[in-house]
């Protein structure tokens, strides 16, 4: 896809870098208490010669997704060491993350892309994920005019989807499948939405149309899915794709066992807008982490004890979300601004125990940045990512620091390659880095008396102003910064952030609705998806963002942790008013 993977992986047999190293020493954890309910423990299969899936991963992005869909469906995973290690292979999975040139250069070094190729030729059991499909075609376009060579099993080029007709790139979210042939891991989808994060994609030509077994239209019609004997490959994610990527994968593993129960038909026809829920998670005041929620950022509650708003567990209401179907769950740890993340370990406990039986995109934002410990040990913002994506993210979302990096860029008109936004975006990809945005009203007469970007509002400030600029905020809320939310989109777009979560202080815990104008003027203004956050109190504040602005998600919190109004309840609403979601 577009960034480099670091090279290494605590878990892959590839490498060892800095970048996955133990170096985050226990005495930097500040442990609290932190309960799990238990889980159940998934069936294992019979046969000890047969429960094993050879999992090819090189170390670049949140691999341990695949690993718990895995071992969720009753298999032992041997990393690939060696060549010979693919070769002997009974299943092999390869979840390509990160750029096409990096992921090639280290098949070749290491000796893996011969074997690879071998494996495929000879049509033994092979399911490529991702970059894992691409990768079988000829060349990509990702690293401009100069084509880097891909493994040559496919006919066609990966090329870059085109947003020059106003298409949001990455295509991120849940698109429908258009099935051309059998493709047998495919035949439990029954007509339902699967999970792309991507800006790559392969074409469907003559040339390779014996391979091509299901496509989906994103501005055009993309290869989706390929088979060939009993080699597969798709460019969606399974493991983040809901029971329905499960049964794709449950297809691949046990490709002898049939299927009784009809699959329940979906009526996927289009990239859905996607509901997202939201937990924000701190420690109060007796050191436990709770889920809570903010009136106009202000988490406490209104008592003589003052205490911290507690409305749950996270692991417990992100397992809960998950089973009422919300698209994505995002977690912000509201206080990371203030302490370094990296001893936050239950926060990285939350992410572990949570991405194994959640099986849809999972985000995690606060306190992403550079960081020295008090005893002088630098840690970069890419380290910091680093462990989160281990632990289960498959998207980090930066905030403050986002806010400091665009006004310097702004300023100087400079990308220096070294801020957190840049680093983890060529890294891992722009798909996986979000910019939370905390702006506020500033009421004002007339648009020419400041320096950004404002807009009449529907509803008058307090004296009658008809315009109002979005001043951004950092640090929870609290420091109002020289930069408006439209100018602060703009740059970090430039920067390489793949998307950006919409917030405003104005409308936060109020359940009027999202801010409308904000919402509007941002999606109007970038090519990247905006989630739009804040407000949500009805299952018409949901269906009134998307007709009126460009969103493509919306996220709440509140509403969803009182059980004010069920998830399912806003896709069904959804639903009636024309608009595509996932059910």
């Amino acid at each position: 896809m577009e960034a480099a993977p670091p090279l290494a992986s605590s878990q892959s047999g590839f490498f060892s870098s800095s970048y996955y190293s133990s170096s985050f020493s226990p005495r930097y954890f500040h442990i609290t208490s932190l309960k799990f309910k238990s889980r159940t423990l998934p069936i294992r299969c019979s046969s000890a010669g047969d429960n094993v899936v050879t999992l090819l991963d090189y170390g670049a992005g949140n691999v341990r997704s695949v690993r718990n869909a895995i071992r969720f469906l009753g298999f032992d995973i041997k990393d690939v060491q060696t060549p010979e290690d693919i070769l002997n292979a009974n299943r092999l999975i390869f979840p390509g993350v990160g750029a096409f040139a990096a992921a090639m250069d280290v098949l070749n070094k290491k000796g893996m892309a011969e074997a690879l190729c071998s494996y495929i030729k000879n049509d033994r059991q092979f399911l490529g994920i991702c970059l894992g499909l691409q990768l079988l075609f000829e060349s990509s376009e990702e690293n401009g005019p100069a084509t880097v060579r891909g493994l040559g099993l496919i006919p066609g080029v990966v090329g870059r989807f085109d947003s020059s007709n106003g298409l949001r790139v990455p295509h991120i979210g849940w698109n429908a499948l258009h099935t051309v042939k059998d493709s047998e891991i495919l035949d439990d989808i029954g007509n339902r939405h699967v999970y792309f994060v991507h800006s790559y994609r392969a074409m469907p030509s003559n040339d390779n149309k014996e391979w091509v077994s299901s496509t989906c239209n994103y501005g055009d019609n993309f290869i989706a899915s390929v088979r060939r004997g009993n080699v597969h490959a798709v460019q969606f994610h399974p493991e983040k794709s809901g029971d329905v990527g499960l049964s794709v994968l449950r297809r691949f593993l046990y490709p002898k066992s049939s299927t009784t129960k009809k699959p329940k038909e979906g009526r996927a026809s289009k990239l859905a807008k996607r509901v997202i829920a939201c937990l924000d998670v701190r420690t109060n005041d007796k050191g436990d982490l709770v889920v809570t929620k903010g009136d106009q950022y202000d988490v406490r509650e209104n008592t003589g004890e003052n205490e911290v708003r507690n409305l749950g567990k996270p692991v417990e209401l992100a397992g809960q979300y998950y089973i009422d179907g919300a698209d994505e769950v995002s977690f912000l740890n509201i206080t990371g601004f203030r302490d370094f993340p990296l001893g936050d370990l239950p926060m990285l406990e939350v992410l572990r125990y949570t991405s194994e039986n959640v099986f849809v995109p999972l985000t995690v934002g606060g306190g992403i940045r550079d960081f020295t410990d008090a005893n002088g040990r630098y840690y970069s913002s890419l380290e910091v990512a680093s462990e989160y994506f281990r632990s289960g993210a498959d998207k980090i979302s930066i905030g403050s620091d986002a806010v400091y990096t665009a006004e310097e860029y702004i300023r100087t008109g400079v990308k220096t390659g070294k801020t957190s936004l840049e680093q983890i975006s060529r890294v891992y990809g722009n798909q996986a880095v979000v910019v939370s945005i905390d702006p506020r009203r500033v009421y004002i007469n007339d648009p020419n008396d400041v320096e950004f970007k404002a807009v009449r509002v529907t509803n008058p400030g307090p004296n009658g102003e008809e315009y109002a600029w979005y001043q951004c905020t950092v640090n929870g809320g609290r420091e109002g910064r020289p930069i408006g939310a439209y100018e602060l989109a703009k740059a970090v777009e430039e920067l390489g952030a793949g998307e950006i979560l919409l917030n405003c202080i104005d409308c936060d815990g109020q359940g009027k609705g999202f801010d409308i104008d904000l919402i509007k003027l941002i999606s109007d203004a970038v090519s990247i998806p905006v989630i739009a956050s804040s407000g949500a109190g009805a299952v018409e504040h949901f269906s009134e963002v998307f007709k009126k602005t460009n969103a493509s998600a919306a996220l709440a919190a509140g509403m969803f942790h009182r059980k004010e109004v069920p998830i399912q309840s806003v896709k069904e609403h959804l639903l009636e008013t024309g608009i595509e979601v996932r059910m």
